[in-house]
Order: C-alpha cells, then structure tokens, then sequence
C-alpha cells in the first residue's frame, strides 16, 4: 500500500514549517519511528518521524520549501 506522508502540526500553534534537510532519499528502507526529515517552525527545529515502515519512493518536497500542515512531503510503499 502506498502511503503519502503528509506534514503534521509540529506545535499548539504552528501551521506552516521549511524543510530543512532530508533524512531519507527515495529506494531508502524506513521503519517506523526513524527521522525523515528536519523541519523548522518559527520557534523550533524538529525531526518528522515517519509514520509507517515501509521504502521511500519519491520525495514531494525541496530543501526550503515553505510547507503548509497536510502538504505531502514523501511517498512510502508499506507492501
């Protein structure tokens, strides 16, 4: 099954988030709670966990892309 991972609300108030720097490159094998990506809101800097094992297929996003919660950053196949 193919999983689109999708920005989460990274604080009480946050809505919007720049990626920083990728953890993972698409062929990557993840498992679940390993960091994809480091992510910055304007009062912290973060890891985004990955929410399901699975191997990266194709990221969505570009270093310094300014995200909105539930923009989709990756795709991981869980099969």
């Amino acid at each position: 099954m193919m999983v689109t991972v999708k920005l989460p609300k990274l604080g009480e108030l946050a809505e919007m988030a720049v990626l920083l720097e990728w953890r993972c490159a698409p062929g990557d094998v993840v498992v679940e709670g390993q960091a994809l990506a480091e992510m910055e809101t304007d009062k912290v800097t973060t890891d985004l966990p990955s929410p399901v094992a699975g191997k990266v297929v194709e990221l969505l996003a570009g270093i310094d892309d300014e995200m909105t919660v539930g923009d989709p950053l990756l795709r991981i196949d869980t099969a």
